[in-house]
């Protein structure tokens, strides 16, 4: 069975040859530079990439130590502004700037937890051979009043209500027996992820496990950030644990129904929530703007959970939909190493890299937009151990490239070519330097500011990272696309903003993209901009941004996302109306032979984007009585029904007749009552008067009735006026 990130196994340094033969280095794309970087010789899990001193250029942090036991993780700091220093190259400076923590760490992110504008670490451990928990640095930049890119370590404070679990206000799911004295909690986590799972601005965490010994009985868990930077577990089912496993019919946690480990089941019944996983991936599959999860497993099925926030109103518990998606389809029960998704067909959804999905074969798959992932191409010459994936666009034309680290060889490097079929080529041999190591993790960036992108590659055995330079010198001059804009609801004005969101899509990574400068321009009643905000990234494709909610009339709004290298892409524009106007009810009503005042009403919102959901009504009629609503587009009017009758014409000609109906009720009594679906009549009927209807459409409404003792034989209630929203 193949293992992943070196769990289970090591290699010596040095006992690895080279595969292949690269083409001259003049040919290639990438040129293996490792005087850019520090001399490491660790034993290197993972890289990433951020700004963390804010001066303008990209840092780096590597994890250290996983099987291997405690090791010091490390800060290189891109020396691109510094007195004497040169863009690209780096700096050791993990004794300085970096919290003195031996770990075995297995990945480290960089996220914002704290809001603060400068980048944290999350530290991901493995109790693998002493127990330990993942760590929080915070960058004493920003609201910590220190200096930008020195860290602290601030574990035991950032986790909050670890095994607090009183049943009305904090419902932990770690029993106390889990819990660490030092903070956090005992646990196996070979990947984390941060995303805005509850849309409220801040970034949550999806913790993995891979559990002792790939039990598969370690629970993934979710905790919600509260905004400043404490992390506390977002459990529903309000379970605690005994211990380290969750036992099958267990409540789910956050996911839907009970756990029962391996199940099909997609109705919300049954979840899998303890797997093997080394990977896990979130973002927008289908559509709807919220943030579903996408988990790898070493010895199971992938699973897929279906973040239901956007259904329910507010977050709730996951709905798990693996076998709706046709992940199972693509891959077996062994091996699932890793996934990374991107949209590699440029149809502005999320597909699927599958690393050993399944076998030693690495896959594509493609997304239909809305979770259905079909469509499998093997990579070519990917039947071998290969441990990590990455998309890239290493030559700049627009389409997402594949880098692919491998444990114990060659690494590998697939051309992206594009339509009709949207299929990789491999080209290693031409593309890339004769690579040959132990690579556990890598991750790329313009980390040179020359407008294409490179790649550090983390070697595990006490070997060197690869730095690898692009030499295309290609500039980067796609757009990101910017799609998918989130339709805001008509409101009225008041404190609370207005929230939106976006997808956004670009030529690079979402570790890249997640860097893009986004800002969500807005305006009113058809003037120039009059406001601008920041976006803030969410997790995958998403970013959030907020209109004011003091703003009234009819609001226009786009987003604006603009990359490293300063290319703009636009959203279309779309608009809501703040402090619309409600239907109003006008002119005189009838009294009925019977002694009635039939008046009109309604239900709903009067929306030319919906089908259905706005009803007049007219109560108070006479019971038993035949008659119908009827309405105008000319405006109002005020004439006499009938000499002698006591009714007013309340709508201008022309008018529309709507159905005929009963009023039901007792005869002689007044209640009766008639209501008609305006918007399903309208749509049912495409012909009719007013037809096509646009946003701030005025029509008056009314209705009619039979009263055979009345003068004319027939009455009519007050009007209704009502104007159409977007």
């Amino acid at each position: 069975m193949v293992e992943h990130k070196g769990v289970g196994r090591r290699w010596v340094a040095g006992a690895l040859g080279c595969l292949g033969t690269a083409a001259a280095a003049q040919a290639q794309s990438f040129v293996n530079t490792p005087g850019q970087i520090p001399v490491n010789g660790g034993f290197t899990e993972n890289v990433d990439f951020a700004d963390v001193d804010g001066d303008g250029d990209m840092d780096c942090v590597v994890a250290e130590g996983g099987d291997s036991g405690d090791d010091q993780n490390n800060l290189w700091i891109n020396r691109g502004s510094e007195p004497g220093g040169t863009i690209g190259f780096f700096a050791d400076r993990t004794s300085t700037q970096c919290p003195a923590v031996l770990d075995a760490s297995r990945d480290m992110d960089f996220v914002d937890i704290d809001g603060d504008g400068d980048f944290d670490v999350y530290v991901a451990n493995t109790s693998a051979i002493s127990n330990q928990s993942n760590r929080w640095w915070v960058n004493m930049g920003g609201l910590q009043g220190g200096t930008a890119g020195f860290f602290q370590e601030q574990t035991a404070a950032r986790w909050t209500f670890i095994a607090v679990n009183d049943g009305v206000t904090h419902f932990s799911s770690i029993g106390p027996s889990v819990a660490l004295g030092t903070g956090g909690f005992k646990d196996w986590s070979c990947d984390c992820v941060f995303g805005d799972l509850d849309n409220d601005g801040d970034e949550d965490l999806v913790h993995t496990t891979y559990g002792g010994n790939f039990d598969g009985g370690a629970p993934t868990r979710l905790f919600l950030n509260n905004g400043g930077g404490f992390f506390e577990e977002f459990n529903p089912s309000g379970v605690q644990l005994l211990g380290t496993l969750i036992n099958n019919n267990t409540q789910a946690l956050w996911a839907m129904g009970v756990h029962v480990n391996g199940t099909t089941n997609t109705t919300g019944v049954q979840s899998d929530i303890a797997d093997t996983p080394l990977g896990v991936e979130i973002g927008d599959f289908d559509g709807d703007h919220d943030i579903d999860i996408l988990q790898g497993a070493r010895n199971q099925i992938p699973r897929v959970y279906k973040n239901r926030l956007t259904e329910t109103g507010t977050l709730s518990r996951f709905q798990d939909i693996t076998y709706l998606t046709g992940v199972p389809a693509n891959t077996d029960t062994g091996g699932n190493y890793e996934q990374e998704m991107g949209d590699f067909e440029n149809d502005n959804d999320l597909d699927i890299y599958g690393l050993n999905w399944p076998g030693f074969n690495d896959v594509t798959i493609k997304n239909n937009g809305a979770s259905v992932f079909s469509g499998t191409f093997t990579l070519a010459g990917s039947g071998a151990d290969d441990n990590e994936g990455d998309f890239l666009d290493y030559n700049n034309d627009g389409r997402l490239d594949i880098y692919v680290t491998n444990f114990s060889g060659q690494d590998k490097l697939y051309r992206n070519d594009g339509p009709p079929n949207w299929n990789y080529t491999n080209v290693t041999g031409t593309e890339l330097p004769s690579l040959g190591a132990t690579g556990l993790g890598s991750d790329g960036c313009d980390v040179d500011e020359d407008g294409d992108y490179d790649f550090l590659v983390g070697n595990d055995g006490g070997q060197e990272e690869f730095f690898l330079k692009n030499v295309n010198n290609i500039p980067d001059a796609i757009a990101p696309r910017v799609a998918n804009l989130e339709q805001a609801p008509n409101r009225s004005p008041g404190a609370a903003p207005t929230v939106v969101r976006v997808h956004v899509y670009d030529n690079a990574s979402w570790d890249v993209t997640r860097y893009d400068t986004a800002v969500l321009e807005y305006s009113t009643n058809g003037f120039a901009t009059i406001g601008t905000s920041t976006m803030l990234f969410g997790g995958g494709q998403i970013f959030r941004g907020t209109i004011p909610g003091a703003i009234s009339g009819t609001v226009e709004y786009r987003a604006r996302v603009t990359d490293e290298h300063g290319n703009v892409g636009l959203s279309t524009v779309k608009n809501f109306v703040s402090g619309l106007p409600t239907p109003v009810p006008y002119c005189t009503s009838s009294t009925t032979s019977s002694g009635c005042t039939p008046t009109m009403g309604w239900s709903g919102a009067p929306s030319v984007a919906a089908s259905s959901g706005f009803t007049i009504n007219c109560t108070n009629v006479e019971g038993q009585r035949a008659g119908l609503m009827f309405y105008g587009v000319s405006g109002r009017s005020a004439s006499q029904w009938f000499p002698g009758n006591t009714s007013t014409l309340c709508v201008k000609s022309p008018v529309q007749r709507l159905s005929a109906q009963n009023s039901g009720g007792t005869a002689g009594t007044c209640n009766g009552a008639m209501s008609d679906d305006w918007l399903a009549w309208v749509a049912a009927h495409p012909s009719a008067l007013g037809q096509p209807f646009a946003a701030g459409q005025v029509v008056d409404s009314q209705c009619w009735f039979r009263d055979p003792a009345a003068l004319g034989t027939t009455n009519l209630s007050n009007g209704l006026e009502f104007t159409l929203h977007p």
